[in-house]
């Protein structure tokens, strides 16, 4: 019996398993792994994709099926309709559209709004309460892997206080 190279695994009495995963799902190997990472690093979560409108900009996020989603009452978030839930940038991925992304400032210019230079679409932003995290427009999830969303209005029009007084806001960036 020969031993595994460099970088592999010697999976035991679980390889026939692993092997017929592989070949009923039609992955690779590492594709295969990617899979069985994700359901164990996110445990609870599910993959949410999404986009905007014109489908130059996707993306993918682990989340709660049940969001938690923030309608904030500041001069942007007003202006745009902006609500959004919150997730640490360890769960967030662009799939691509990165050179079809603009972005919009303002103010103490913390918040980054990011927006498709093509259909004007914000599906999220870095948001100025989790500079370390993403907000992610609900409303700009593809079908199917949202059960629940309960909203939260937040005083953006007295963001210090709001946030000051807030028990989770600022920690629902970390993973």
């Amino acid at each position: 019996e020969q031993s595994p190279g460099p970088g592999a695994f010697d999976l035991g009495a679980q390889s026939g398993r692993w092997a017929a995963i592989q070949e009923r799902h039609r992955l690779s190997c590492e594709e295969a792994a990617r899979l069985l990472l994700d359901a164990y690093e996110y445990r609870g979560l599910v993959k949410h994709t999404g986009g905007c409108h014109c489908g130059a900009v996707r993306f993918e996020v682990w989340a709660s099926a049940d969001l938690h989603v923030f309608n904030c009452n500041c001069s942007i978030c007003t202006k745009k309709q902006n609500r959004h839930f919150i997730v640490p940038a360890s769960r967030f991925k662009l799939l691509k559209g990165a050179d079809n992304l603009t972005t919009y400032t303002f103010n103490t210019h913390r918040a980054q709004h990011t927006f498709c230079k093509t259909c004007g679409v914000q599906s999220f932003y870095t948001p100025r309460s989790n500079p370390d995290g993403y907000g992610i427009a609900p409303h700009c999830l593809d079908d199917g892997t949202v059960q629940t969303i309960v909203t939260e209005d937040i005083n953006g029009k007295e963001w210090e206080k709001a946030v000051k007084e807030h028990k989770t806001i600022r920690d629902m960036s970390k993973p």
